[in-house]
């Protein structure tokens, strides 16, 4: 008699999980916070890609924005100075590590990799595109990113500056008429070249990134899951920089505090030339972004800022990934972030 006590309670348990998910409600027993049903806790990634966003005990988002499609063009700088080659652009101060520049490109790189194998297995669907563009690495350095290329099942490929490429549309004097570096030469034409791409690649989301961020495993799986939640409730398109920089904590401003997928994010007014946004953000400033390649400002990223005045630019909390960068620099290394662990879990 209890055993069909016992099942009677099962079979309408369960029937009534079933209906109550038809209308988007989940089961969470207290005792051991499982959710009834799909074998998960509640502190887990419950989210599914381009269907809803699920935020315990906030409940869940219904996905208007669904990424099916994300294009990462890393910007490869490795050749340097002639003799040690810790290339910081226009800067004299050295890299943590203090390694040539080519063992952060590398571990940039695998670390994208890694973070997007991730990603593939929440946003099964997902089309990814890792496209790295080189200027003047030698013929070792890019043997060495050719390698990691190879090794993924992901859509990859090097392509390679040419000095020439517009070369009548950088100017050779900053804003105030002092000649540039030729290393910041070389960055503004990476830029232009990037931008470029990103005008004839046909993607949901771009991703520029700079060749000296590492990020953790779940930092693609991360932003995709939050730009799917946040630019549907906020019914806009975003822009999101990785990195969680040191200079936020030394300016008293207010801002914005989003929850994300797994995250908090706050709107940010400023950020390096790493940033990920959609196809359509691209169309609508590409001038204010061909400008940075095309003449060196005060700071340089002046443009980029001038846009996050109009639109929203999110950062994570904690960072999702590190400059590796000198150790004092604001827009380097970020708080509550073991540097240490990512930097020898990516070593090539």
């Amino acid at each position: 008699m209890k055993n069909k006590i016992s099942n009677k309670k099962s079979f309408l348990s369960k029937l009534f999980i079933k209906l109550i998910r038809k209308f988007g409600y989940e089961v969470i027993d207290q005792a051991n916070l499982e959710i009834q049903g799909i074998n998960q806790t509640a502190n887990e990634n419950v989210s599914q890609s381009g269907i809803k966003s699920i935020t315990v005990p906030l409940g869940s988002t219904k996905i208007k924005n669904s990424i099916n499609s994300l294009c990462i063009i890393i910007r490869s700088y490795t050749f340097g100075d002639v003799k040690d080659e810790k290339v910081m652009l226009d800067q004299n101060k050295q890299r943590i590590y203090e390694l040539p520049k080519i063992e952060y490109t590398v571990r940039t790189i695998n670390s994208i990799i890694k973070s997007c194998e991730h990603a593939k297995k929440n946003f099964k669907n997902l089309d990814v595109n890792i496209i790295v563009t080189d200027d003047k690495s030698n013929p070792e350095s890019l043997e060495r990113i050719s390698k990691i290329l190879n090794q993924t099942s992901l859509k990859t490929k090097i392509v390679s500056l040419d000095d020439r490429e517009f070369i009548n549309e950088i100017n050779l004097k900053d804003i105030n008429g002092n000649e540039i570096s030729k290393n910041m030469v070389s960055n503004m034409r990476n830029i232009l070249k990037s931008i470029q791409i990103s005008q004839e690649e046909n993607s949901d989301l771009f991703y520029f990134l700079e060749d000296d961020y590492v990020h953790t495993k779940n930092a693609i799986t991360e932003m995709l899951f939050s730009y799917e939640k946040l630019s549907t409730q906020l019914e806009r398109d975003l822009f999101m920089c990785p990195a969680d920089y040191p200079y936020l904590y030394s300016n008293i401003e207010n801002t914005k505090i989003f929850y994300g997928n797994q995250r908090h994010w706050r709107i940010i007014k400023e950020t390096l030339v790493t940033f990920l946004t959609s196809k359509n953000m691209i169309k609508k400033y590409l001038n204010d972004l061909k400008m940075m390649g095309q003449i060196r400002h005060h700071p340089f990223e002046l443009k980029l800022h001038k846009i996050y005045e109009k639109e929203f630019c999110l950062s994570p909390i904690p960072s999702l990934a590190m400059h590796v960068t000198n150790i004092n620099s604001i827009y380097g290394l970020p708080p509550n972030f073991d540097w240490k662990k990512i930097w020898d879990e990516n070593e090539i």
